[in-house]
């Protein structure tokens, strides 16, 4: 099921858990001088994870900034959160208004293209706040992203736009596993922040 609905009251999920799809907060303009900031400014490094006792290496590079040094565990690796840059703390300022949450922490990712992707998971470590809010502002190429819950197995989607922001909240991580697919359509990079909060 696609939907494509940018109404941010409307939850697009049918069941077990929230998320919102805000469309583009950002204008076309802003969103490119981010993405062009972010992909010079930010400190990024191939993404590790431990699968079966193995170190695998992604193409995948992510960055970890937050409040504090937060450390934040997940695929059996830990970083330490780096001191926010001033584009990531207007960033967080603008989704904290849209949204109405607050958050400590982001989670930043940059797919080459889209022959990167995201296999099916769902954002429940011990060190997030416990059906805290995570919103997901998207930069560059736009992508699909896939929910599947966990016992129905029914999926929903949603097509990321550049400058857009999507917030998963209450019950979902719980109940649903999420995706970015891979796909021969896209050759552009994109870069993807997820604000968090970590609860120390």
């Amino acid at each position: 099921m696609d939907l494509f609905n940018t109404d941010p009251e409307s939850n697009i999920l049918p069941f077990d858990g929230e998320v919102n799809y805000y469309g583009p907060v950002i204008t076309i303009d802003k969103a490119q001088y981010y993405f062009d900031q972010l992909l010079q400014n930010i400190q990024w490094e191939n993404d590790k994870a431990i699968i079966f006792g193995k170190l695998i290496i992604t193409k995948r590079k992510v960055a970890w900034y937050g409040n504090q040094p937060f450390n934040y565990t997940y695929s059996k690796t830990t970083k330490s959160a780096l001191p926010w840059t001033k584009e990531l703390l207007e960033l967080k300022d603008v989704i904290e208004k849209k949204t109405g949450e607050t958050f400590n922490s982001c989670l930043l990712n940059l797919y080459h293209s889209g022959n990167e992707g995201m296999a099916w998971h769902s954002d429940s470590e011990k060190d997030l706040k416990t059906n805290g809010a995570i919103g997901s502002l998207s930069f560059g190429a736009e992508r699909k992203f896939s929910f599947k819950h966990k016992a129905t197995k029914q999926t929903v989607s949603v097509l990321l736009e550049k400058g857009s922001l999507l917030v998963m909240k209450g019950t979902t991580q719980t109940h649903w596993l999420h995706r970015l697919p891979p796909t021969k359509k896209v050759n552009r990079p994109r870069i993807n922040l997820t604000f968090r909060t970590i609860e120390p």
